[in-house]
């Protein structure tokens, strides 16, 4: 059996029509929007509505800036347009119309913190099977999928975001969605288990949150997979924790090669 995983597509459908080639089936563990471009400011859903420029701006103000004065600038963008949350959506729908056709029959999908699952089965199509907190048979294996990620601890999740909300949860609802996984062989979630070597970004310089729920059901179960993306240049790709191999599928929208799984 050859299932091909991928994580962080952040809109390269190109790439994504090829992830599935030759493979059984297709695992996608989320991120598919591409919503800030930093490395080509004229795409991605900033890009499309305010230009490259203004989107380098706030790169450069992400980067080298306050805080105050990202969110500043980002407040300015929002208010210069009609209906920010309506062009918002309309470009979220462009972008999940050519990635959902892109993905190959087979494919089982769950969503990072950049999605809007919300509208992922209005363009799933047929052999796109959507897993959120569930257990699914491939080849004879069990695999387990939950999917976001956990808010820090302390921080408030916004349900009235004028914008856009990204697919946070609190801990509680995340543990919740993990434990409904029995008896599984792979675990597949967007975000890795709270192991520091697979949370920290080296070129962020800092740690990305990571799941103390996802490494107790390594503990406990100890499936021979644990497979997630979210961290783009992790200090480690992969870690050890006893019979389980925990591992960072890549960022594909750069890399635009799918982990491979053999059994």
């Amino acid at each position: 059996m050859r299932v091909h995983v991928v994580s962080d597509v952040h809109g390269n459908a190109e790439a994504l029509a090829r992830a599935g080639a030759d493979a059984d089936a297709l695992i996608v563990l989320g991120d598919l929007l591409d919503f800030v471009d930093y490395q080509a400011h004229d795409k991605g859903i900033l890009g499309r509505l305010f230009g490259a420029e203004k989107v380098g701006r706030f790169a450069r103000l992400r980067r080298e800036g306050t805080r105050e004065e990202s969110i500043a600038f980002s407040r300015s963008l929002w208010a210069s347009l009609e209906d920010p949350a309506g062009a918002v959506e309309e470009a979220i729908r462009e972008q999940y119309a050519v990635l959902f056709k892109a993905m190959t029959a087979p494919t089982f999908a769950t969503p990072g913190n950049v999605d809007t699952p919300e509208l992922w089965t209005e363009f799933a199509g047929h052999g796109v099977t959507i897993v959120d907190g569930g257990v699914v048979e491939i080849g004879g294996l069990r695999f387990g999928f939950a999917g976001g990620v956990v808010l820090p601890d302390g921080a408030v999740l916004r349900r009235a975001n004028p914008v856009w909300k990204p697919y946070l949860r609190a801990r509680d609802e995340f543990a919740g969605a993990v434990g409904k996984l029995d008896d599984i062989d792979v675990l597949c979630t967007h975000v890795p288990p709270a192991f520091p070597e697979l949370t920290y970004d080296v070129v962020a310089r800092r740690h990305e949150m990571g799941s103390d729920a996802l490494r107790a059901v390594i503990a406990e179960q100890r499936p021979r997979w644990a497979l997630f993306g979210h961290v783009h240049q992790p200090l480690s790709a992969r870690l050890r924790a006893g019979r389980t191999e925990c591992r960072n599928v890549g960022h594909f929208k750069v890399t635009e090669r799918p982990y491979v799984l053999r059994w």
